[in-house]
């Protein structure tokens, strides 16, 4: 007999701001702004307007339309149901709405009433092609400004029904960014019919002031990241990428005596390997109890040519300085070496090293970006003094200023992006979890 699947909770509605309803209510017909094709939800994190554009996308496209289709799209599938999907089921089970949510097969979907929700991720440009053929009365893209501008010209083209509606929220990018180019603009914003509804943390009443502050002081005040998700604001990112922290390298940098008073529960491998001009990396991430601290233990550098043998020796032999002192049972290697990483994997076996070698996450640059200057903000980031490389790396790491408005970090060659990421690696598989932690 299946196993019956439980119910997701009840969604607990907290007062909505001035805000938040006219997002949530925008297209009533006696509303002025329903005569506009597109909503763009803007602003800073935390600000409430996912909550009320799913709100919204529900009871318009319940309300006004029967029997149609619609686009729900997250810059990953993984994302979208913990953004979208998880929320809005425990809506529909406050409202007492009955839905069938089908989460295996090509096409997973929701069936609420008579309509029927597709559910897409956008992370890639081949993301384009799993929307042709489809023929939609409205979409609601989460996070928009992370999509490839290709997925969202197509999901425009596919909403082609009477009454369509496009919705997107987004936390702002760079200045020219194609979002803020072609539906914010003054001139395009009229011609396309676009309302455009800015949110700060102040349009979200369920948060505490304290959270709030919490919040602010996640990123260095005045960083491009500060500007973006705190501000609100569609601003360049130039410069060092780690400014706090180059200006005040010795408030980050710790000897194994603060390890002493700050006790390691376990760490992780970061792998990345060599090639002509790049050189081969490896980072060990130290966790303290609660993710309190995020602590550089160790690091390997070798940037001369060395045969994939003698890379599995120095490989073995970090994993056992490593185990030799705290719990490593993990090592995320750079994915685009397959034959590399099954090299590691026989060589550990045969040395009879045990510890799991996986395939590096290798999100977005910029989300471990805004990651580590997180933790740097909130002085959550140390680095044992004996790694100069990492240091080195994280003190000179700088923005490309021959692409100044696509927020491209400078890999000529010269910079040392391999410990970059090789440390992004070691702790990609426990930002999520850690990044928004009050210290």
């Amino acid at each position: 007999m299946p196993k019956k699947r439980k119910r997701p909770a009840k969604f607990d509605f907290k007062p909505f701001s001035d805000q938040q309803r006219r997002l949530i209510h925008w297209w009533r017909p006696m509303v002025s702004a329903s005569e506009c094709n597109y909503v763009i939800a803007d602003g800073s994190i935390r600000s409430g307007k996912t909550i009320a554009c799913i709100i919204g996308f529900l009871t318009w496209s319940q309300e006004m339309h029967s029997g149609q289709t619609f686009i729900l799209a997250g810059k990953t599938m993984g994302a979208l149901k913990k953004n979208v999907i998880r929320p809005m089921l425990q809506m529909l089970e406050a409202w007492g709405w009955p839905y069938e949510y089908v989460r295996s097969g090509s096409e997973p979907h929701i069936d609420i009433g008579s309509n029927t929700y597709y559910l897409f991720g956008a992370n890639t440009e081949a993301a384009q092609d799993s929307l042709q053929g489809l023929t939609a009365a409205g979409a609601y893209l989460d996070e928009a400004a992370l999509f490839p501008k290709s997925f969202v010209d197509q999901a425009i083209g596919r909403c082609s029904e009477d009454g369509w509606k496009f919705w997107m929220n987004c936390n702002p990018a760079g200045p020219h960014h194609f979002i803020r180019e072609e539906y914010l603009e003054e001139e395009k914003m009229m011609r396309k019919k676009v309302y455009h509804l800015h949110f700060t943390m102040d349009d979200n009443l369920s948060i505490s002031p304290k959270r709030k502050q919490e919040y602010k002081d996640a990123w260095p005040h005045g960083s491009v990241f500060y500007k973006r998700f705190i501000l609100g604001l569609w601003v360049a990112a130039d410069g060092l990428i780690y400014q706090q922290f180059a200006d005040n390298v010795a408030d980050y940098t710790v000897t194994s005596k603060w390890l002493q008073d700050n006790p390691i529960q376990y760490a992780v491998i970061g792998v990345d390997f060599g090639g002509t001009k790049s050189a081969h990396s490896f980072t060990l991430t130290g966790f303290t109890q609660g993710y309190k601290q995020v602590v550089v233990l160790d690091e390997y550098y070798c940037k001369k040519r060395i045969n994939p043998k003698q890379l599995q020796d120095d490989f073995i032999d970090f994993v056992r300085r490593a185990q030799a002192r705290y719990k490593v049972y993990e090592a995320y290697c750079d994915s685009a070496e397959q034959t590399l990483i099954a090299g590691l994997e026989m060589a550990c076996m045969q040395a009879r090293v045990s510890i799991g070698i996986q395939n590096a996450i290798k999100g977005p640059i910029n989300d471990r970006i805004a990651f580590y200057n997180s933790l740097i903000a909130q002085n959550r980031w140390k680095v044992m003094r004996h790694c100069t490389h990492i240091i080195e790396a994280f003190e000179q790491a700088v923005y490309d200023d021959k692409k100044p408005h696509q927020d491209i970090r400078l890999d000529d060659g010269l910079m040392n992006v391999d410990s970059l990421d090789s440390t992004e690696y070691s702790t990609e598989s426990v930002q999520d979890d850690i990044l928004y932690i009050a210290a």
